[in-house]
Parts: structure tokens; C-alpha cells; sequence
């Protein structure tokens, strides 16, 4: 999966505007522009497409961990110039304040079952001999559970008022 297929998921998963999108990276010390934002969202046979590099899309799972988790204090996290679907599993996972219970219902949500000694592998560290690591199958997965487990609230339908006005006298 590209950065640019996880940032459109996101996007969609929590309903974030553009203004939202922008407000995400601005909270990890991060500015970037509404155009930037909408050139990582398009299609890849856009014209206008841009590839979301590692250290932009560290930025943004730092600032959604900031977002949804708030600002720790003192120095904030680096962004990583390289990033894997481990890490960005991880970043997931804190920001939305997920134990490993929570993401294998999350995952079973999806219709993906996976084992907590297997989930585990995923978070260790990579010089571990039981570090696994996260193919694109199970973090398509996860971000496909995510969708179940925060379904988007309905927005209310607004009522249409009408106006009484009686007929015109001929």
C-alpha cells in the first residue's frame, strides 16, 4: 500500500476536510498546503498526482496521534524519514488509543483473524527473532475494520420549511 492509499483511507474513515487534513499536520509542527493536501488524495493517473513521501505521512500519523490523543509535553516526536506498514500500524493503534484485544476485534470486523502472539510480533522491535513484519494485506485489513468500528455519524437531514401563502385573487 502507498502512503497516498492510507491517507485517502484515513481521510475517509474519519471525515476529514481538507481544513481538518491541514489542521493534522500543523498539530506535529507541519505546514502544508490545501493543494498539497489535494495532489496526495488523487487518483494515481491524475496529472496532478503527488506522491505522499515517508517523512510527510510520518508527520500526519504524528499529528493524528497529537489530534486524537493530544500534545504530549516537551519536545515532539520526529518524524521517521522511512516508514513501513509497521510503524504506520503502530502510530494507528496509539492514536486511537487501541490495545491488542481491541485491534484483533477490529480485524475480525474485516473477516481477518489473526492470533495476539502474531499481533504482537508486528510491535516488536526489528533485531527481535520474533519480529513480524506487517504485510499489506493485514494493515489493508485493519484500515477496512476501521471503517466498521467508527462508522460515519449520520449527518441529520435538514428539514425543508414551506412557506404558506395563499393563491393570488384574479
Amino acid at each position: 500500500m502507498t502512503n497516498n492509499d492510507i491517507l485517502r483511507r484515513i481521510r475517509y474513515i474519519f471525515d476529514l476536510s481538507d481544513s481538518k487534513m491541514i489542521g493534522v499536520f500543523k498539530s506535529a509542527d507541519h505546514q502544508v498546503t490545501r493543494a498539497q493536501v489535494s495532489d496526495w488524495l488523487k487518483p494515481e493517473e491524475d496529472s496532478e498526482y503527488k506522491n505522499c513521501t515517508d517523512t510527510q505521512m510520518a508527520y500526519f500519523l504524528n499529528g493524528f496521534i497529537n489530534e486524537r490523543r493530544g500534545r504530549r509535553e516537551g519536545d515532539q516526536a520526529k518524524p521517521e524519514s522511512t516508514l513501513n506498514n509497521n510503524l504506520i500500524f503502530k502510530k494507528l493503534t496509539i492514536a486511537l488509543n487501541l490495545k491488542s484485544d481491541d485491534v484483533l476485534e477490529t480485524l475480525e470486523l474485516a473477516g481477518f483473524k489473526l492470533g495476539k502472539h502474531e499481533l504482537s510480533a508486528f510491535f516488536r522491535k526489528p533485531n527481535n527473532k520474533h519480529f513480524r513484519e506487517c504485510k499489506d494485506q493485514v494493515l489493508r485489513n485493519f484500515l477496512k475494520g476501521l471503517q466498521v468500528r467508527f462508522p460515519k455519524e449520520e449527518q441529520p437531514v435538514p428539514k425543508k420549511t414551506f412557506e404558506w401563502k395563499p393563491l393570488a385573487d384574479k
